[in-house]
């Protein structure tokens, strides 16, 4: 049998054999949690009541802190045979210890690679920063913040994850890599200003990148910061790296041969790539020198070559845009701040944005700058940039003026004649098309034009997205040959132009297909591997509860691909996982999770208070969800509601128009719910 994995870096998980382990609820994850933190050691009962009510405990805790290790002990050891001793959460003198091995936690797994780098050349101990930094998946222990117990483990990690991203810089700094630190290095130091070595390596970084007045402005604001927040002078490091600089000392030059001896594997001499790369950037420096408007708009290129990398790439374009947009905005030049805020015409595929108060802000500038453009039509390209941004970071909100830009932003495009405004105005205009069910035709035809219109003017971006928008569509429609054809040619366009985000969506359409053909336990175990595959790519508002809804979806598809068989809604509300973060589905989980605990009354509560489905490419599939335990729980308004809203959809895959996974065909659905009806 499979050992259990536990993951702390990020919410409290506990898997086996890549499969999660369902931990109850809230009181077992913290006792799980405690025990973790204890790393081995005995924690003893009345310690354990102690945390987990941290105020006056109720009268049973030990009684129930005794239910909940024996429920944990069925959920981790499910094979062990009645009556035998737990080998895994055992019972040890006044109280329970948590016996995993060293290499089963991943806190655990990260120190000992953090550890081992230390002793290695630069080469290798890249690569194990890189595999430690790559183990989390959030703030330690996240749900615990604030409970005493954690807190100062909690800590504890967080500033081994801050000394890590520094030693990452280090090495590689001492393997030329400077250009590569610097996103990193200048994201670190947003969120932990404090951090003097960090101030040092970027600057550092900087030079090393040819960029000397650049460097120097980073040591003055480390210089300002340290001061402002915390009243200190800058240490003896970051002293002597400003006046080296200032003197062009060459031992700041890195040496020929840095890193080439024992660098590892990964490593290798600087292509001519490289060394163009380095060059331009030193000539652009001191050619534009401090023309802030000119470094504006080239960081507006640079940060969108940054998003389509995905990742910590992704991740960094998102801050790197609004200080962008902020920076335009305070200097008064709204054709400035268009080309800035239109500049980022990033193609996006998902109709639901990873981070919405960032959007929020981007459609507040961009109204701003609206309304502050003059009338006159020489100003209609920009005002199309503008009008199309909107449309796309108003994605799933159903405010009315998103499909209000859309429409505009197309408008002026066609007229205009301009190939790269039409393309991005039709991102806006597929970004607003999921406001009901249905649309699969629609968005069809938007991926076919994209397609056309970016093969013909060399777009590779566009045309990549018009054949992700067309897999998306076709998989809807049940043209499962269309959709492979349109994610082979996905796939190598992506090969071609370095496009990596787009083998996690094609990933994603392999599992779908397989749930299609009602193969489901390759299914299952494909939207797992798909799902490992987003950790880390810098789309958390494609990733959060995706996987759960995923393998819902699945279970009640009925295992062959059919639909909502008989028995379905009790196999798919005994397989959800009550600890799973359901993200944006958490209201059309909870009937099922209700179910999967005997309370019927509550879960038709629970049906009935559910809101309309998100204007994404979930509708349909939330709208099944929705069928499916109305004919389950015999509730007729409800029955109605959701076949009025599947009706434009009968001939669908549910959810398939995600690209991403299927609950099966709708007519299914739609045939139990006309069963049902009185």
């Amino acid at each position: 049998m499979a050992e259990v994995e536990f993951g702390v870096l990020g919410a409290v998980v506990a898997e086996r054999g890549g499969a999660r382990v369902g931990l109850r609820g809230p009181r077992h994850t913290a006792v799980v949690a405690r025990l973790l933190v204890a790393r081995r050691r005995v924690v003893p009962v009345r310690q354990l009541v102690a945390d987990l009510w941290e105020e006056e405990p109720p009268q049973g805790a030990v009684g129930a802190v005794q239910t909940f290790v024996a429920a944990l002990r069925k959920a981790l050891e499910p094979e062990r045979p009645p009556r035998a001793p737990a080998r895994l959460l055992v019972t040890e003198g006044p109280g329970y210890a948590l016996r995993a091995r060293p290499d089963a936690v991943d806190a655990w797994r990260f120190e000992a690679a953090l550890t081992a780098a230390a002793e290695l050349p630069p080469g290798p101990a890249l690569e194990r920063l890189e595999e430690a930094l790559g183990l989390w998946r959030g703030p330690a222990y996240a749900e615990f913040a604030g409970a005493r117990w954690a807190d100062t483990e909690r800590a504890r990690l967080a500033e081994l994850r801050l000394q890590g991203e520094e030693r990452r810089a280090a090495a590689r700094l001492a393997l030329g890599r400077a250009e590569q630190a610097v996103p990193d290095l200048d994201a670190h130091l947003a969120d932990h200003p404090w951090r003097e070595e960090a101030w040092r390596l970027l600057a550092l970084a900087l030079y090393r990148s040819g960029r000397q007045a650049d460097a120097l402005a980073v040591l003055r604001r480390a210089r300002e910061t340290l001061a402002g927040r915390l009243g200190l002078d800058p240490g003896a490091r970051l002293r002597r790296l400003e006046a080296d600089i200032l003197a062009q000392d060459p031992h700041l030059d890195l040496p020929t041969d840095a890193g080439l001896t024992n660098a590892g594997p990964t490593d290798a001499p600087a292509t001519a790539a490289d060394l163009l790369w380095r060059e331009a950037a030193a000539a652009y420096d001191r050619t534009v020198g401090g023309g802030a408007r000119a470094r504006l708009e080239s960081a507006v290129g640079l940060i969108r070559n940054l998003a389509v990398t995905g990742g910590g790439g992704l991740e960094a374009a998102r801050r790197h845009r609004l200080a962008a947009i902020s920076a335009a905005e305070e200097l008064g030049d709204p054709e400035l701040t268009t080309r800035v805020i239109g500049g980022y015409d990033v193609p996006a595929v998902w109709p639901r944005g990873d981070d919405p108060q960032a959007a929020a802000r981007i459609v507040a500038a961009a109204e701003r700058t609206l309304a502050a453009l003059p009338p006159a039509a020489a100003y209609d390209a920009a005002r199309c940039r503008l009008l199309a941004t909107v449309a796309v970071e108003t994605r799933g909100t159903r405010s009315p003026r998103g499909p209000q830009a859309a429409r505009a932003a197309e408008e002026i495009a066609r007229r205009l004649d301009d190939p790269a405004l039409l393309a991005y105005a039709l991102n806006g205009v597929f970004m607003q098309s999921c406001t009901r069910a249905g649309r699969a035709p629609r968005r069809d035809e938007v991926g076919a034009e994209l397609v056309a219109l970016a093969a013909r003017h060399d777009l590779p971006t566009f045309e990549v997205l018009g054949h992700l928008i067309r897999m998306q569509a076709r998989a809807a429609l049940a043209d499962l040959a269309a959709a492979d054809a349109h994610a082979a040619a996905a796939d190598r366009l992506a090969e071609r132009h370095e496009l990596p985000l787009v083998g996690v969506f094609t990933g994603w359409y392999a599992a779908l297909r397989l749930a299609a053909a009602g193969r489901s336990g390759p299914a299952e175990a494909a939207y797992r591997a798909a799902d490992a595959r987003l950790e880390g790519a810098g789309m958390p508002g494609v990733r959060r509860g995706l996987l759960p809804l995923a393998l819902l979806c699945l279970r009640l598809s009925g295992g062959d691909g059919s639909g909502l068989g008989a028995g379905a809604v009790a196999a798919a509300a005994e397989g959800a996982d009550p600890g799973a973060d359901w993200g944006p589905y958490r209201p059309w989980a909870e009937p099922f999770l209700l179910l999967r605990a005997g309370d019927r009354p509550a879960a038709r509560q629970a049906l009935a208070a559910l809101p309309e489905p998100p204007a994404d490419l979930t509708y349909e599939a939330l709208c099944c969800l929705q069928a499916a335990l109305a004919a389950e729980l015999r509730d007729p308004p409800a029955l109605r509601q959701a076949r009025a809203r599947l009706l434009p959809a009968a001939s669908e895959l549910a959810g398939a128009a995600t690209g991403m996974f299927t609950a099966g065909p709708v007519r299914a659905y739609l045939t139990a719910i006309t069963a049902a009806l009185p």
